[in-house]
């Protein structure tokens, strides 16, 4: 079985009932989403590509902010796609945003769009559940236009807060298959290097989240 077969499954299982609550509950501590969101900012007539876009939630909020541009979305889960369509369509944003399923670590996976490259490409709290996450970052950047963006919001590692509250977030974190990536900055400083584009790097909230822009001159 292929990795990205199981990865599927994985996240099929996962998520086949918590779906149904997933944005209730997370907007509780998916922290930064709304930051990276205010910060995309696409040309006009942009095309935006949301890498592992779960629920449609990010999105969703981004087609109503940024009404001249294009949206698409890829997510692994079938059940997430599902839920995703239905929010999509009772937004009444089904015009404006296309989802499609496939492995946001290969990077052919979004040719099925009719998009051969995008002016902005992101991560939610995406590359904390993608095994593969490096070649997912890879991915993205095989996608984007000159001039364009990578947006990447996720679990930092902590810094600012107190020990304990790291180690029950982490424990935590861990019964659902994510793991907050140390090496985050690292790597997005070699793919900077290599692909020529300029990284800005934050922490948020006292390193509760990482934010980064890369940007492709």
């Amino acid at each position: 079985m292929s990795g990205a077969v199981e990865t599927a499954r994985l996240m099929d299982a996962v998520y086949r009932r918590q779906r149904h609550i997933y944005d209730v509950t997370r907007k509780y501590y998916l922290l930064g989403r709304d930051h990276l969101i205010r910060e995309l900012k696409p040309p006009h007539g942009g095309d935006v590509l949301e890498l592992g876009c779960g629920t449609g939630r990010n999105l969703i909020a981004a087609a109503r902010l940024y009404p001249d541009a294009r949206f698409y979305g890829l997510d692994i889960s079938r059940h997430m796609l599902e839920t995703a369509e239905k929010n999509i369509a009772n937004a009444g944003l089904s015009g404006r945003i296309t989802l499609i399923e496939g492995d946001a670590a290969n990077p052919s996976a979004t040719e099925g769009l009719g998009v051969s490259a995008f002016d902005r490409v992101f991560y939610s709290y995406t590359l904390s559940m993608i095994p593969i996450w490096r070649e997912a970052l890879q991915a993205g950047s095989a996608r984007l236009k000159e001039g364009g963006r990578i947006h990447v919001v996720d679990f930092g590692q902590q810094q600012g807060l107190p020990r304990w509250f790291a180690r029950l977030l982490f424990s935590w974190l861990k019964s659902f298959h994510v793991t907050p990536r140390a090496k985050l900055e690292n790597e997005l400083e070699a793919l900077a290097a290599a692909s020529g584009c300029r990284l800005r790097f934050r922490h948020l909230y006292r390193g509760y989240a990482d934010y980064a822009e890369l940007t492709r001159t």
